[in-house]
């Protein structure tokens, strides 16, 4: 049944009601969604769709039985519900500026486009491209299939270096470039091997989508990786797939959905001829991730136990995919901790994640900072608050080198973890720090 025609906005009313204003500075969900179903008419079931949540994750929220704490959910509550950004302490949302008021900047414009124009007018068009790429010898080898997969390697190296936002162009122009190479008769082993190849440049450019927090895109890119993956019955990969985009609706506060990508993609594992030992402690780890979202303590005590004993079977010898290469020693150390996080068990979590942080490669800055932020937080959990901001105040220069949405995220959550300690000299120090480091990370002016 589709939602009754009503208007997006809530009343001026209820948003200026200082019980409404002090439950959003609270965040606290359950009695905003009280208030709006009350003085808005918008049932839970609403809320839901408006919000993009389960309607049982909205009645948890109501009965008191669970929180929202992440960015991303509560960003679609502010767009949703039309709640305005500042009242959930969020930046300013653009459905907030009327069209009519938006100011385009005209002389920086005007120059830039004076700039371009020279080298612009020195490309050929895209449908001499087109006619080029036609005329062009396209003679496929053993060879050309181990270049595109020597490209594939950098690309995922300079991923965890930069971040996947001005990669993703060159990505995704190579990935246009296979698919029209199979759109030729080839011989199979050449065929399978420019699926497998764009399988991989196809999940690659989800995950530069997921690291970007442009979920919708990210999922269709990761859909049509799984296709090519599923028609070379390629199992071990459609595996990994699936266990990306478990770890993206663990993201989006979709637990559920997440232990069930995670389920498949351990079937499909399960079902191929050879996986590895070290593919399944990789996914037993993301199972574990997606239990410790629900809260299952006991499923997720045993999902880290099947990764450590999955881990433990791994010899030089097995013929490991190269895209789970990076699930080392220390990288199941720090999931580890993570999981353990996750379930609010911080005393577990801090020296895994902390003794996993010193072994982590120096160039790997997106994970290195996600990975501080993560132990800043478990330290912040335990009242260390002065450790808390050190270990992020050391992460900052990692997380500038990257350019990464969800890096960003990690942060905004513990600079809003520290908001009942903002007068305390460590926490000035972190956001003196922070505003020189990152200054777009913090909106409004220096706290007292």
């Amino acid at each position: 049944m589709s939602e009754p025609s009503r208007s997006k906005e809530l009343p001026v009313s209820l948003l200026t009601d200082p019980v409404m204003i002090k439950a959003c500075q609270a965040r606290d969900f359950g009695r905003i969604f009280q208030l709006v179903k009350a003085r808005a008419g918008i049932y839970p079931s609403m809320i839901a769709r408006r919000c993009d949540l389960t309607p049982s994750r909205v009645g948890e929220v109501i009965a008191g039985r669970r929180q929202l704490l992440h960015m991303d959910v509560i960003e679609r509550i502010s767009d949703g519900l039309r709640i305005p950004g500042h009242m959930l302490g969020l930046a300013r949302r653009s459905w907030e500026t009327p069209p009519s008021l938006t100011v385009t900047p005209r002389q920086p414009a005007e120059v830039a486009a004076s700039a371009v124009e020279p080298i612009v007018a020195g490309l050929p068009g895209a449908d001499v491209d087109s006619i080029l790429a036609l005329a062009a010898e396209r003679d496929l080898s053993a060879s050309t299939l181990d270049a595109l997969q020597s490209s594939i390697a950098d690309y995922w190296r300079r991923d965890d270096e930069h971040g996947g936002e001005t990669l993703r162009p060159a990505v995704v122009g190579q990935l246009r470039y296979v698919v029209d190479l199979l759109k030729e008769q080839r011989p199979a082993p050449l065929r399978d091997g420019l699926r497998s190849i764009a399988a991989e440049l196809a999940r690659l450019t989800g995950w530069t989508y997921f690291d970007a927090r442009q979920y919708n895109q990210a999922r269709a890119y990761f859909t049509e990786s799984l296709g090519l993956a599923k028609a070379i019955d390629d199992r071990q990969f459609m595996a990994n797939v699936l266990a990306c985009m478990s770890l993206q609706a663990t993201y989006q506060d979709k637990p559920g959905d997440a232990l069930a990508l995670v389920t498949a993609a351990q079937d499909q594992a399960r079902s191929a001829v050879g996986t590895t030992p070290r593919v399944l402690a990789m996914l037993a780890m993301r199972e574990a991730f997606a239990h410790a979202t629900l809260g299952n303590q006991g499923a997720t005590h045993t999902a880290i136990s099947e990764a450590h004993t999955q881990f433990g079977r791994i010899s030089t010898g097995d013929p490991d995919p190269a895209w789970v290469a990076y699930f080392d020693e220390p990288k199941l150390i720090v999931d580890t901790g993570i999981a353990h996080g996750r379930l609010g068990e911080a005393a577990l979590a801090e020296p895994l994640i902390a003794d996993a942080l010193r072994r982590e490669h120096a160039s790997n800055h997106r994970g290195r900072a996600l990975h501080a932020f993560w132990l800043a937080r478990t330290q912040l959990q335990r009242g260390k608050l002065d450790e808390a901001c050190r270990t992020a105040m050391e992460a900052l220069p990692a997380a500038a080198a990257v350019s990464s949405q969800r890096v960003s995220g990690h942060l905004r959550e513990f600079y809003e973890q520290l908001e009942p300690f903002r007068r305390e000299p460590a926490a000035v120090a972190f956001e003196s720090r922070l505003r020189e480091a990152l200054p777009r990370q913090v909106s409004g002016p220096s706290r007292p």
